[in-house]
């Protein structure tokens, strides 16, 4: 709910407070006092269309803040702190939420949501959790086909949303075999190219057999064999050098000579190096076999094994620039066989999903025509109850008919919900706002919100002058019923009725003051005599009339006698 609203250069008012509550607050005021402009402010901290006119002449902007009792955990909580704002905790599970909106003459609007700056549209995510409002424009919230049949799904309870949860389940299920056989069926051509292509190039690279790795090492075994005489050259330099042969001294004879050499000097420092010459003695002995078994290999390659070299890397080049790499080829040999027996049950996987589609189209009628039952059970009960209600509010003769009929098939069933009126006897059933007066719309959009509020409570119901048009005992029942609904949801009127202030249990009042150029309005909660003169103007014009204030206080004693 919202607890407290403040209101800077807003219209005529210039500052005021509103603590408002739980209940039923009423809001009553002289005309032009500015009751609307509290509808207005809260529309700006709903996130609704900033308007520069709405500016207090000569000021520079108008400011609204508002302080929300809201679950501390929850959708709301999320979005708030989602947009980077905070709610501080007041016990009880309850939160505490500051929400702010200022409007400068030029026409720029900002916005503030838990402490920290945010879009006006996170504003209006939040309005969707919090509030329903009725201004004097938009008197029925229920106004197209889509908001009639929600508010039926609601007031319909655990057997419509069973009923339509397992509708959306079957409706998607159909529409994605749908979807895949679709596919299937239009890209058809394609797969089979795409089929016929792979196929081909899976048997290019079985026949290749790749090897990983094998393009890097054929490389290097190419530059080999290109070099083959120079290498032939160095290798056997060096073969010579080490074993003695040719005109090149034996590097293994002259160690050895070095390691007797050092042997006969009989110094433990030179047993040392002796060992080591020795070590050196054979490594280079190995080193003249490893240069001769190299010299060896290359005496066994010639000409054709070049050939042959180049003529795989050829093979392996051709992987290369069709699919990137060698290891890429190998990885399509893995899984493109899996591909291509997918490809090649296009024609089965049709049949199959096919007969999956028309079971799935079958039990989507099912649902749906269960849907379209449990919506027609909750329609005629629906109907009846905005019918009672219709009667003790001073139209007897009403009647409203619930109307659930074929429709477009969409994600929430295959029905069309339509509010229908019947406002006098004889009278045709027609769409309410099409066969109710502006009074009469009045109350059957109270009548379907006390009714839906009964099953599906809103938080906060802001109604700006709701009871236009009517008056009497109409008007009465009007509190009546503001009343009850206060009893589930939080409820603040804008009204110039004394029958309907009268069971408020929060009544404020819009003062207007002048000071002969500029008109200021202020907003004072009204209690005992305060209140009394207040109804009595309301009633007669004249708050210090004996005759009216007699009746305000037989108006404030019918609330008691509610209560």
């Amino acid at each position: 709910m919202i607890e407290e609203m403040r209101l800077r250069d807003l219209g005529v008012i210039a500052e005021a407070t509103l603590r408002i509550g739980p209940g039923f607050t009423a809001i009553t005021g002289e005309t032009g006092a500015g009751k609307t402009m509290v509808v207005t402010g809260l529309g700006l901290l709903l996130g609704q269309r900033a308007d520069s006119g709405a500016v207090r002449a000569g000021a520079a902007q108008a400011s609204v803040d508002g302080v929300w009792i809201v679950p501390e955990h929850g959708t709301v909580a999320d979005r708030v702190r989602e947009a980077g704002g905070e709610v501080e905790s007041i016990g009880g599970g309850l939160s505490e939420l500051l929400v702010g909106r200022s409007l400068s003459s030029e026409g720029r609007s900002r916005a503030s949501v838990g402490g920290r700056a945010a879009p006006a549209g996170v504003l209006a995510d939040l309005a969707d959790e919090l509030v329903v409002v009725h201004g004097q424009s938009d008197q029925l919230r229920l106004r197209t086909a889509a908001a009639q049949r929600d508010a039926l799904d609601r007031f319909g309870g655990a057997p419509v949303e069973a009923a339509l949860a397992v509708y959306r389940a079957s409706y998607e299920h159909a529409r994605e075999l749908s979807r895949e056989l679709a596919t299937l069926t239009s890209d058809r051509d394609d797969r089979a190219r795409e089929a016929e292509e792979l196929r081909a190039a899976l048997a290019e690279i079985e026949q290749a057999a790749p090897q990983a790795g094998e393009d890097t090492e054929l490389a290097l075994r190419a530059e080999r064999l290109a070099n083959a005489e120079e290498l032939r050259a160095a290798a056997a330099a060096a073969h010579d050098m080490l074993s003695g042969e040719g005109d090149v001294p034996d590097v293994g004879i002259l160690l050895a000579e070095a390691r007797r050499a050092l042997e006969r000097g009989h110094d433990p420092a030179l047993d040392d190096l002796a060992a080591q010459t020795a070590d050196l003695g054979y490594r280079a002995a190995d080193l003249a076999q490893s240069l001769a078994g190299y010299l060896a290999d290359l005496d066994e390659t010639g000409p054709h094994e070049l050939a042959a070299v180049e003529d795989r890397r050829a093979v392996l080049g051709g992987l290369i620039r069709t699919h990137g790499s060698v290891d890429a080829a190998i990885a399509l040999l893995e899984t493109g066989s899996e591909r291509l027996a997918e490809l090649d049950d296009d024609g089965a996987r049709i049949e199959r999903l096919t007969t999956e589609r028309d079971a799935a189209a079958s039990a989507l009628d099912a649902d749906a025509a269960a849907l379209t039952s449990a919506r027609t059970a909750a329609a005629a009960r629906l109907g009846v109850a905005v019918t009672e209600e219709l009667h003790a509010l001073a139209m007897p003769d009403a009647h409203v008919v619930v109307a659930v009929t074929a429709g477009a098939e969409t994600g929430s069933g295959r029905d069309e919900v339509a509010i229908l009126l019947a406002p006098h006897a004889g009278a045709d059933p027609r769409p309410v706002a099409k066969s109710a007066s502006g009074g009469e719309l009045s109350r059957v959009m109270l009548a379907i919100e006390v009714v839906i509020a009964g099953v599906d409570p809103v938080p906060t119901f802001v109604f700006d002058e709701v009871d236009a048009g009517i008056g009497g005992a109409a008007a009465i029942e009007v509190g009546r019923r503001l009343a009850r609904l206060a009893l589930s949801s939080q409820v603040i009127a804008v009204t110039h009725l004394a029958q309907v202030a009268a069971f408020a249990n929060n009544h404020l009042s819009v003062v207007k003051a002048g000071d002969g150029s500029v008109t200021a309005s202020d907003v004072r909660r009204l209690d005992g005599v305060d209140r009394e003169a207040e109804m009595a103007r309301l009633l007669s014009g004249m708050p210090d009339s004996d005759a009216a204030l007699t009746h305000a206080r037989e108006l404030l004693s019918l609330r008691a006698q509610s209560d």
